[in-house]
């Protein structure tokens, strides 16, 4: 178990978040989680699943709630004719083989591509497990994402460093693609969770892989986020109505999930705008805080998150 000291510490991380989270959920509940599924499962592991979510594309859907961490957050595989991208480099080397292995089994090649939305450490720190089987996959991040991951990097992570030196930038300017052969993925670049967020899209059939930008049925980590930035792109990244949404955690998502989550979002929005004209501190105006029945079951964890969601919107309106 992680301790509320640490988690403040140590929260650059969405790792410390999901801890937390892991350990204020009752055991039924953690069950529960572990067996939920919107795709076809083609693998599970202790650590998640691998869901079919459509031809020539599987999502990740970590279990962070049953103590292993080799992945924690969520990811994917998307393959074309010529080429596979996979997203995310998750917490540990062994999370990123183990996909890059699935990879080969479903597709028949490695990676070719691996992309990464955002620096957090459930993110990127097992990048390197993509290398090791030639040729390496292309690894494509923005600027921001490689700097923070190498510059959090020690001795020991060696492997990490290596991996993290030869990037493709992804600009945060425009919209990029990625060619697959016969299926091109749109790159695009956003923020609200971090400076520097991005997402892989597909049009046909309509998927998104949303990162961190996009949670589901655990309250968000607003530890590096711009509130207001962060609704106004969740908004911008929603498609039509069929379209499948892979957040960053949680179980896959249609439009009613993502429309639950931005509701989620306002109502601590409108809280948080309350509190700070009035001039209560956020630590307060967490601890008074509670999400309408409503909205779900995002009620099952501990109000440090809340008061993560409220100093964040205290330091936007405040101009910090």
């Amino acid at each position: 178990m992680t301790s509320r000291r640490d988690f403040l510490a140590h929260s650059a991380s969405c790792a410390a978040h999901l801890a937390l989270a892991a350990a204020a959920m009752p055991l039924p509940l953690r069950s529960a989680w572990a067996r939920s599924t919107r795709g076809a499962v083609v693998a599970r592991e202790p650590f998640g699943t691998l869901e079919k979510v459509a031809e020539g594309v599987w999502a990740l859907v970590s279990d962070p709630f049953g103590g292993d961490r080799t992945t924690l957050c969520n990811g994917g595989l998307i393959a074309g004719r010529d080429g596979v991208v996979a997203i995310e480099g998750f917490f540990q080397s062994a999370g990123a083989r183990w996909l890059a292995e699935r990879a080969r089994e479903l597709t028949g090649r490695w990676p070719t591509h691996v992309a990464l939305t955002h620096h957090h450490a459930d993110h990127v720190n097992g990048v390197a497990g993509y290398l090791g089987e030639a040729p390496a996959p292309v690894l494509r991040a923005t600027a921001h994402t490689q700097e923070t991951a190498l510059s959090r990097s020690t001795p020991a992570d060696a492997d990490r460093v290596a991996a993290l030196r030869d990037v493709v930038m992804i600009t945060v300017a425009q919209v990029s693609t990625i060619d697959l052969g016969g299926r091109t993925v749109r790159v695009v670049p956003r923020d609200g969770h971090t400076m520097s967020d991005v997402t892989l899209e597909l049009d046909d059939p309509g998927i998104v892989f949303c990162g961190d930008l996009v949670w589901n049925g655990i309250f968000p980590n607003y530890v590096d986020a711009t509130p207001s930035r962060l609704a106004k792109q969740v908004r911008a990244l929603r498609r039509p109505r069929t379209t499948r949404y892979v957040p960053g955690h949680g179980a896959l998502a249609d439009d009613a999930a993502v429309g639950r989550y931005l509701a989620v979002l306002d109502e601590v929005e409108r809280a948080a705008r309350q509190a700070h004209a009035a001039g209560h501190p956020p630590a307060e105006a967490a601890a008074a805080f509670t999400l309408p029945p409503s909205l779900g079951d995002w009620r099952l964890f501990g109000k440090v998150f809340f008061e993560r969601a409220f100093t964040a919107w205290d330091r936007e309106l405040r101009g910090a």
